[in-house]
């Protein structure tokens, strides 16, 4: 093959090239998918963290900002990253040099955040918070209308709300929390820029640039994903001890998210996740005391971090659609089909995956869920 003359092309060829090796993270080695399920799942990640790649990098113009749908309870090409089906999740590619204004409603939020991120390179995923608002920052009139400002100095005479930019600032991230997905109102957001808009130029260095970034930002991804699900507590490999990394079907302890973190994570939230490995005649009693806190919800997915439709199956549930115990305590059965308890979740067949907690703007973290592992009828059918 004749050697390019331009550089976007050569960058093109090096993102089809390392595109056709990430199939290899859930085909092969430790981390291979079980199942055409998984399979299936594995070239739909490809396809959507592509997509956020190329909103992110190739298509965005931060000096004509839009926000960009990135999690929702009802997109199908928006389920990665650790979504969930109570949220919709935006973000705005930005421009560290200038000033935005930043404006919207709240709907009918349970919590309502925008977030701004760093960058430490192209491609790179972020590993700070530059800053958070939430809705306990946010100054509403009464009709539930917001506005905020953020840039590399406070504006003259703007004594709103307002996160300073550093030099490596990226992305603006918002968050919208709603208790009834379904019929709740979702918040409205929209992003200006206050400085005069460059010019669109489409040169070749910056088209090559925005593939490799693209390229780096999906490597990064499969790095991580498909995640493992460990062994199961009746697998007698566990008797190999160290060369074992986790155990099926149970909870790492709870944890609130630093600053310095990785990727586009919550500050104000705190999280435990786990997994679950279950036949078909196989159900897990998970049960946890919430502690107090804005928000909080549980949700089944599948091995990428990724998943269904609110509208697909009852895969989630949170603080307004569970059903206590007499305790305070919600106890939720997850197994591959809808069970009869009031708090059961699906796993839509699969039959491994992740599960995750997360509780916003908790007063101190949860205690570790507890687990059963239990035949389907010995479930419980009802709350105690």
């Amino acid at each position: 093959m004749t050697e390019p003359g331009w550089e976007s092309t050569r960058a093109w060829r090096e993102l089809l090239d390392g595109l056709s090796e990430l199939d290899s993270t859930f085909l092969e080695g430790s981390r291979a998918v079980a199942d055409e399920a998984g399979v299936a799942d594995g070239y739909r990640m490809l396809a959507t963290i592509l997509s956020v790649a190329f909103d992110t990098y190739l298509f965005a113009e931060p000096t004509r900002p839009v926000f960009i749908e990135a999690v929702s309870p009802f997109r199908r090409d928006r389920r990665w990253g650790g979504d969930n089906t109570d949220a919709y999740y935006f973000y705005a590619p930005i421009d560290p040099n200038r000033t935005y204004r930043i404006t919207g409603h709240r709907g009918d939020s349970a919590y309502l955040s925008l977030t701004v991120y760093n960058e430490p390179s192209p491609g790179a995923w972020s590993d700070r918070v530059v800053g958070v608002v939430n809705d306990e920052s946010l100054q509403f009139d009464a009709a539930g209308d917001f506005e905020l400002i953020i840039g590399p100095s406070r504006p003259e005479g703007w004594d709103g709300t307002f996160i300073q930019l550093t030099d490596d600032a990226a992305v603006a991230f918002t968050r919208d929390y709603q208790s009834d997905p379904i019929n709740g109102r979702p918040a409205r957001w929209r992003i200006d820029c206050a400085d005069e808009p460059e010019p669109i130029v489409r040169s070749d260095l910056k088209t090559a640039t925005a593939l490799r970034s693209s390229l780096r930002w999906a490597r990064t991804m499969f790095s991580i994903v498909p995640l493992r699900v460990g062994v199961r507590a009746d697998d007698e490999r566990l008797s190999l001890g160290h060369e074992v990394a986790e155990v099926a079907n149970g909870f790492g302890d709870p944890y609130r998210v630093p600053d310095f973190n990785f990727g586009w994570s919550a500050t104000d939230a705190s999280y435990s996740f786990g997994s679950f490995d279950l036949d078909v005649d196989e159900a897990l009693v998970v049960t946890h005391t919430p502690p107090t806190c804005r928000f909080w919800n549980f949700i089944v997915w599948n091995q990428f971090m990724a998943g269904h439709n609110v509208t697909d199956g009852r895969t989630s549930v949170n603080h307004a659609s569970a059903m206590p115990n007499s305790d305070g305590s919600v106890t939720v059965v997850i197994a591959r089909q809808a069970l009869a308890h009031p708090n059961a979740l699906t796993t839509m067949d699969h039959p491994k995956g992740s599960l995750a907690f997360r509780w916003f703007l908790a007063d101190e973290l949860a205690e570790r869920p507890t687990v059963r592992l239990v035949k389907i009828g010995d479930a419980p059918r009802s709350t105690t």
